[in-house]
């Protein structure tokens, strides 16, 4: 698909949401139940729409709550509540609707005690510190986020005593539940207007920064003096940077601390939307063209679980830091276990298994998700798990659990880290390891596909894919489930000993994505791009 003409310039006021008329339809507009596009529906990161498509609105947040409250009854969960909300337009009056509800079912609500917004890390930071040690009053929480949308979305994730995002089983309860509750009418749902002042509150940020330390080496930063541009991308993280930069001494300027509903002061991405991606090089056209004043910088999505590392060399791939993240952390993190693997999903960079093979580690390949990672972080058997689409975590140096949620901010620190103790900025250390292992060329695409199709790609067997090489090169492996769990991948997966691909069904388009990478070039690439697409054919027919 090709990129929009004004791809990562500057946007204008015609591209702006009317925030008004956004606020004023997530009151008025009740949603359809009969129309699936109008329900509850949680996908890898929880519910998410607009209340201008009809799609987040007051009743799903209220339907959804209500069934959270159920939930957390009916798993025993009676600990509090913690409660975060980015800077998206409509976090804030879905944030009223579910204190409003849980506060009415009995859950003690904890809201951050500056009344501020709160990244998701810092949420997942809180349930696990309050539930360290503990066997009863187990805590949970949720965040109204739709991480880096566009300003029209609002977004509502929940995370379960295990301080990840909850897994398909809880979340197919909660949809099911708020949508017989929708049906319903809302008959069943409680509510009691909100009292602000007289909320529970909790210090996101201050245990969150105060405990940084136990994480990344940011002695090493500050003493190397790592000059460091972090943009918050007008997010939840806002406030932590400055935090950050003073609680700790490091050299770090907050580059742009605006914080604005339309996010007017962000560059469009590829489509001509304005996204708060912080993997976008449109998205992070601003910081990128300001890379000459720093040693690191970094961006942050609207709720900061995901990173962007710019250095002088420009906007790193997500797939490479996460392999320059993995060679740097197991060679400094002595607090590890030897066992510790390497968590990646299915469409991650296969970049990361020639370097958790030098390193002699095992490697724990999942289906996309960071749900997936959770129990292996929650008990050091995975040291870190990430995401193509950055989003990663990693253990505590000293082989503990810092959040099972991904964590942009520590992301970002990292990369200082990794400048301050090799010398080397994250770009440079890519650049050895392809000098080391080959140079991958990754690509993601998406094909156009009938609902039928995508239902029938979902549920693929390995048997029912015929053929036998791809690219020119014999095909070694054909998965429909992730080696590293045995769940499956909702789609397929075929690999040479020179490249692989993997097909997906889309959540929300009538669409397949094909992620493709070769270690012999972009001609062999665009081949197996091609080719991906006759595979998937014959195996659907």
């Amino acid at each position: 698909m090709p990129n929009h003409p004004r791809a990562g310039t500057p946007a204008q006021p015609e591209d702006l949401v009317d925030v008004e008329a956004l606020l004023a339809a997530y009151d008025e507009r009740t949603p359809d139940p009969d129309d699936p596009a109008q329900r509850v529906a949680f996908g890898t990161s929880g519910h998410r729409g607009s209340s201008l498509r009809t799609t987040f609105n007051d009743a799903h947040i209220a339907a959804t709550s209500q069934a959270i409250c159920e939930y957390r009854a009916q798993q025993g969960t009676d600990g509090p509540l913690y409660i975060g909300r980015d800077t998206h337009a409509l976090s804030e009056p879905a944030w009223v609707t579910a204190i409003e509800v849980f506060q009415a079912g009995g859950v003690h609500v904890l809201a951050d005690a500056d009344d501020a917004f709160t990244p998701t890390p810092a949420v997942s930071h809180a349930i696990l510190t309050h539930n360290r040690g503990r066997t009863g009053g187990l805590a949970d929480g949720v965040v109204v986020t739709p991480s880096h949308n566009p300003p029209s979305d609002g977004g509502f994730k929940y995370n379960p005593p295990n301080g990840g995002p909850a897994d398909t089983d809880a979340t197919s309860w909660i949809a099911d539940r708020a949508n017989e509750l929708l049906r319903a009418g809302l008959a069943g749902v409680r509510r009691t207007p909100i009292d602000r002042a007289g909320l529970a509150r909790h210090d996101f940020l201050g245990a969150y920064v105060a405990d940084l330390p136990s994480v990344v080496d940011l002695d090493a930063i500050r003493s190397a003096g790592v000059r460091i541009g972090a943009d918050p991308m007008g997010g939840a993280s806002v406030a932590y940077w400055g935090a950050i930069a003073e609680r700790h001494g490091l050299d770090l300027t907050v580059v742009n601390p605006e914080v604005d509903p339309q996010f007017g002061f962000m560059t469009l991405d590829w489509d001509g939307k304005i996204r708060m991606d912080c993997s976008s090089p449109y998205a992070m056209a601003s910081l990128v063209g300001r890379r000459g004043e720093f040693r690191i910088a970094t961006g942050n999505d609207a709720d900061s679980d995901r990173h962007g590392i710019v250095t002088v060399d420009g906007l790193m791939n997500p797939n490479h830091f996460l392999a320059v993240a993995i060679g740097y952390l197991y060679a400094h993190r002595p607090g590890w276990s030897a066992d510790a693997g390497v968590g990646k999903t299915a469409v991650s960079s296969s970049m990361i298994d020639r370097v958790a093979a030098d390193l002699g580690r095992k490697l724990v390949e999942t289906p996309v998700g960071f749900k997936w990672f959770v129990p292996g972080l929650l008990d050091g058997s995975i040291g870190f798990g990430g995401e193509e689409s950055a989003g990663a975590s990693f253990l505590r140096t000293d082989g503990g659990v810092w959040t099972t949620d991904k964590d942009g901010i520590i992301l970002a620190l990292l990369a200082s880290e990794i400048t301050a103790v090799t010398g080397s900025v994250p770009s440079d250390r890519y650049r050895e390891l392809t000098e080391r292992f080959g140079e991958p060329a990754y690509a993601r695409t998406d094909v156009a596909c009938s609902p039928e199709d995508k239902a029938k790609l979902g549920k693929l067997s390995a048997d029912d894919v015929r053929a036998t090489e791809l690219a020119g090169e014999k095909i070694t492996d054909r998965l429909t489930h992730a080696p590293g769990n045995g769940a499956p991948l909702g789609g397929l997966k075929v690999v040479t000993e020179g490249g692989w691909f993997a097909a997906r069904p889309s959540g929300t388009e009538d669409v397949y994505k094909v992620y493709a990478e070769s270690f012999r070039g972009p001609d062999h690439l665009a081949r197996i791009q091609e080719e991906a697409q006759e595979v998937v054919a014959a195996a659907l027919a």
